[in-house]
């Protein structure tokens, strides 16, 4: 019998015809270097000469399993002194003296598992049985375990842990989280937004010109307002210091000082704060916060509580070298309690600013915090400072997420809720940073103009300092939460005491930009 692609078996073998039977192919292709006949029986010697052929009869068994079932009768008695062995898997090992070493030699190795399944050369040969299926090497379902699909992160709750035992707590309306407990970025956090302000770096910008044009605007009998605001008010905090230095340099004279008789009121107040370094601004202001008799909490929460690590050493190196003290023993001596604790720990200056998310921490947090309110008689304060002070800003969005999806409320309702005072203030001006920090300033700038007079201070503070950060996102959050622009209120607050305007220009110069 021979087969496509092998030449005709002409030996006439007992129950074999030397011809070709049409669709009869073999599974692998020949030894190297001769060609197989039936049931192992070699065909006339292929080697070239000189090196050894097959003998006559094979000495060796019969390779079951090697080729496609045959009629029964039509294979030969073996002899000799061997006994057929049971195949190996997949298939048994040619004899050493024999250029290939496997059955299958010219092709890749055929291990279980490590090739996936691929068609037959040959269409019509069957597997043989001794053969294991290769797709058993592949499991059919996935190594690693399923992914839950649940309707709720979170067990269900009895009705005895919520609302003091009176009430299941509402599912919030956020959709359930399919995603594994992994880092993932959040691509809406805040220490990934750029900056967007309104005052940028003058270019071309050179500093000796701008410090002629000062000294001209204050020489001489009265002075020219306008060309102090069109300098000063467009350029950044570190090229005002560069006037400065080149001011003193070329006439003698520190800038600072001149400005301040020069001017006179808010006006004077808003200039000289653009002159000032701005963290030497900040300590300032926190010292005029703490000095004297009462302590303005609100402008120290407004600082300390929305400052980043860098900020926070920053000022704490410049209170340290106008004032020759320490900030936090400062803050320490004016404040009490669990105040007093927040702000150690804000001024430590150690909070994670990684902007990753870690969503199996945030739903431990966000369990530890209603078991450390909601669910207790009381208020755990150290497990909300311990989280609110620690956690980066990105993480703390993902801690109020799962506590929303927990109880159905906004994390803010809960501080109202848990605290009250001056804690209850600082905390809250965490929550709206981590929220919104446009959205904190918009407020704050509207409180300073609102009821009865204006608060110049905060007015100042914050326009000078974030005109170079994020002013316009605070115009936008203003607009949207009040429906007025923020240089259309500051323009008609009556309240503002500078007759002459320049006061109310230069405001409106930092915003606009």
């Amino acid at each position: 019998m021979s087969y496509p692609g092998y030449p005709p078996n002409n030996q006439g073998f007992p129950g074999q015809p030397g011809v070709q039977q049409p669709g009869s192919q073999l599974p692998y292709p020949p030894y190297p270097g001769g060609n197989v006949g039936q049931q192992g029986y070699p065909m006339p010697s292929a080697y070239p000469p000189g090196q050894p052929s097959y003998p006559q009869q094979s000495p060796y068994p019969p390779q079951i399993g090697q080729y496609p079932p045959q009629p029964s009768g039509q294979f030969l008695p073996q002899s000799g002194p061997y006994t057929p062995n049971p195949p190996m898997y997949p298939s048994s090992a040619v004899p050493s003296q024999y250029p290939s070493s496997t059955i299958v030699g010219q092709y890749p190795s055929t291990n279980p598992g490590q090739y996936p399944p691929q068609a037959s050369p040959y269409p019509n040969a069957q597997l043989p049985s001794s053969y294991a299926p290769q797709s058993a090497a592949y499991p059919t379902q996935s190594a690693y375990p399923p992914t839950q699909q649940t309707s709720t992160i979170y067990p269900n709750m009895t009705a005895g842990g919520y609302n003091g035992g009176s009430q299941v707590p509402p599912q919030a309306a956020y959709p359930p989280i399919s995603t594994p407990a992994h880092y993932q970025p959040l691509s809406s956090s805040p220490a990934q937004k750029k900056s967007n302000p309104t005052v940028r770096p003058a270019n071309p910008f050179d500093p000796r010109r701008d410090a002629e044009i000062l000294r001209k605007a204050m020489k001489g009998f009265g002075t020219d307002e306008k060309s102090i605001i069109q300098v000063l008010a467009h350029r950044v905090n570190s090229q005002r210091q560069e006037i400065a230095i080149q001011f003193k340099t070329m006439f003698g004279k520190d800038l600072i000082s001149d400005l301040k008789s020069e001017l006179s009121g808010k006006f004077e107040d808003l200039i000289v704060g653009l002159m000032t370094p701005t963290y030497d601004f900040l300590a300032k202001e926190i010292h005029n916060a703490i000095d004297g008799i009462g302590t303005n909490e609100e402008t120290i929460i407004e600082i300390i509580c929305t400052a980043s690590n860098a900020e926070i050493n920053n000022i704490k190196m410049a209170y340290h070298k106008l004032f020759g003290n320490d900030l936090e023993k400062e803050l320490m001596g004016e404040t009490s309690g669990s105040f007093r604790r927040l702000l150690v720990s804000l001024c430590q200056g150690q909070r994670n600013e990684n902007t990753f998310v870690d969503v199996a921490s945030a739903q431990a947090d966000a369990q530890n915090l209603l078991q450390a309110g909601e669910l207790q008689f009381g208020t755990d304060e150290s497990t909300f400072n311990m989280i609110l002070c620690s956690r980066s800003f990105c993480q703390l969005q993902q801690v109020f997420l799962e506590y929303h999806r927990l109880t159905g409320r906004e994390f803010e309702d809960v501080i109202k809720s848990e605290f009250s005072g001056d804690i209850e203030n600082g905390l809250k001006a965490i929550v709206k940073s981590v929220r919104d920090k446009s959205a904190y300033y918009a407020k704050r700038l509207h409180e300073s103009m609102a009821g009865f007079g204006t608060n110049d201070r905060a007015l100042i503070r914050i326009v000078a300092t974030r005109c170079e950060i994020d002013m316009v996102d605070i115009k936008n959050a203003y607009m949207s939460m009040y429906g007025k622009s923020l240089e259309t209120d500051i323009a008609s607050d009556t309240f503002m005491d500078d007759t002459s305007g320049d006061y109310k220009k230069c405001l409106t110069a930092l915003i606009v930009g």
